[in-house]
């Protein structure tokens, strides 16, 4: 028997062919396209996007393996989060996706947050601290700016929700995405009717009831299964692109934590129980198998080496061997790796820069050690947050393209004080919703599978990097000087901001 995971991200669709024992049989990706010519913070998606381009990751896939479809018999979705696809009482998106990265309802979030009593109000009540990128201001902005087509609104979907919707014709909405809307008290695992009257006193029944991640949608709709001669597919509920990656690494256990180095970085773990951060730092998401997943976000790490590579034309090797050339601590250089502001800690008008420049130092070796450095003392302060607040890590699992550097992740272990593993499959989220397909099928099937025991069978483990103890008093240090430093320039980021844009 086989099952089928699929992430369909931002930039495109990936999807994976398993069999049950975790072997991968096949792979397919398709790109997606963005709406082009929109105003300043917007980012938007047509959904038929996603679809288009699942069905032919998803050929591609069955072709690279040359698979014999009729056994595959669960599917499982990951989709990027905090999207708003608003769809009319025939089912048909009103208009394209607000995506996650989509900026333009800031305003929108400060009046959510002011109907709920403030910032400390909203996390009391929620479980979690409302960000501009969540759902809810997105269905705010579509009432105040499109009131036509919110009249039109009749059921609000998140991206992944919507494949689910396409494949199976059910609205669904599990906990560990709907965590991310910022609508759903996290710790009671219910729309907050609060939360919902802010936008609107009739908003909740346009919202699908929620489910535990373990109920799965339904099954293929025939139409879409005879195609790629598919039969009774079970499709799970499936999750959020980092509810499913926890799946995807084995983060489903007390201990094994995700540190996912991409674009951005995430660090997130596994809870029995809820995880609030008072000052809401720390994002306190649901996980997809039925508990918590409370996960840090910066904004800047791999931008930052892409930024470097760029202007010394370097492939990501070279960029490792002339990092490799400097010492741990890059003697005394720091990186403030804000080229894109920063979420964690919260300097939305930071920038990038570097300090302790002296003639020993001041080459493109130590500059590149202390980029990779930077980018990890910037996770540190909010992993360090996350140990405050009851975190104890065991093992960090990596995932994402800055996982592929050997350098990066020792620095990591070591600021971390832990070990770091890597896994086979590096395609964590679409890995993850095959797993949650395969633990949904059996439960169907009335046997009782634990997705730790499934999820620990499955995986495949690489390299195991351990905390370089020589250097752990050295990080110490200087992980306190990198706090330091951006408390101190707080206010000059600020200023620095407001003088460039008087220009």
């Amino acid at each position: 028997m086989y099952a089928i995971g699929t992430d369909s991200g931002t930039q495109g669709t990936k999807v994976i062919i398993v069999d049950f024992e975790g072997n991968i049989l096949g792979r397919g990706y398709a790109p997606h396209f963005f709406i082009k010519g929109l105003r300043p913070g917007e980012s938007e998606q047509n959904p038929q996007v996603w679809i288009d381009a699942f069905e032919k990751a998803l050929l591609d896939a069955l072709k690279s393996g040359n698979i014999d479809s009729s056994k595959i018999v669960s599917l499982g979705v990951s989709g990027q989060q905090h999207g708003f696809v608003p769809l009319n009482k025939e089912g048909v998106p009103i208009r394209p996706a607000k995506l996650w990265n989509d900026t333009s309802t800031v305003e929108e979030t400060k009046i959510i947050i002011e109907n709920l009593g403030g910032k400390k109000s909203t996390i009391q009540k929620l479980g979690i601290s409302l960000a501009v990128g969540y759902t809810a201001s997105k269905i705010l902005w579509l009432k105040r700016n499109e009131s036509d087509n919110y009249k039109k609104l009749s059921k609000i979907l998140l991206p992944h929700n919507y494949v689910n919707y396409f494949l199976t014709g059910i609205h669904h909405m599990e906990f560990g995405d709907a965590s991310g809307t910022g609508l759903m008290d996290i710790r009671r695992l219910r729309w907050h009717k609060e939360a919902i009257k802010a936008i609107d006193p009739d908003l909740e029944m346009k919202l699908p009831s929620l489910s535990h991640p373990s109920e799965p949608v339904g099954f293929l709709k025939k139409e879409n299964a005879q195609p790629f001669g598919m039969k009774n597919v079970l499709v799970s509920s499936g999750g959020g692109d980092n509810m499913m990656g926890a799946i995807g690494t084995g983060n489903v256990v007390p201990g094994v934590c995700t540190l996912s180095l991409g674009t951005s970085g995430t660090v997130y773990s596994y809870f029995s129980e809820p995880f609030v951060d008072p000052e809401g730092e720390i994002a306190a998401f649901c996980d997809s198998t039925g508990g918590w997943l409370p996960l840090l976000c910066t904004m800047n790490v791999t931008n930052t080496t892409e930024c470097f590579k760029t202007l010394f034309e370097i492939s990501n090797e070279e960029l490792e061997n002339l990092a490799s050339q400097a010492p741990p601590g890059a003697e005394g250089l720091i990186f403030l790796p804000f080229i894109d502001g920063e979420r964690v800690p919260v300097l939305p008008f930071a920038s990038g820069v570097f300090f302790g420049l002296n003639r020993r130092n001041f080459t493109p070796h130590h500059m590149a050690r202390s980029i990779m450095e930077g980018t990890i003392f910037n996770l540190g302060y909010g992993f360090s947050r996350m140990k405050s607040l009851g975190l104890k890590p065991a093992e960090i699992r990596a995932t994402g393209g800055g996982a592929k550097s050997t350098l990066w992740l020792q620095i990591a272990a070591s600021i971390f004080k832990s070990p770091v593993v890597t896994l086979k499959e590096e395609e964590a989220a679409a890995f993850g919703a095959a797993i949650q397909s395969i633990w949904c099928y059996f439960k169907s099937k009335g046997k009782e599978v634990k997705i730790e025991d499934l999820a620990g069978k499955m995986l495949k483990k690489g390299t195991v990097i351990e905390p370089n103890l020589k250097i752990l008093s050295l990080y110490e240090s200087l992980q306190e000087r990198y706090n330091s430093l951006w408390q101190t320039l707080d206010n000059e980021f600020i200023k620095h901001r407001i003088s460039i844009t008087q220009e």
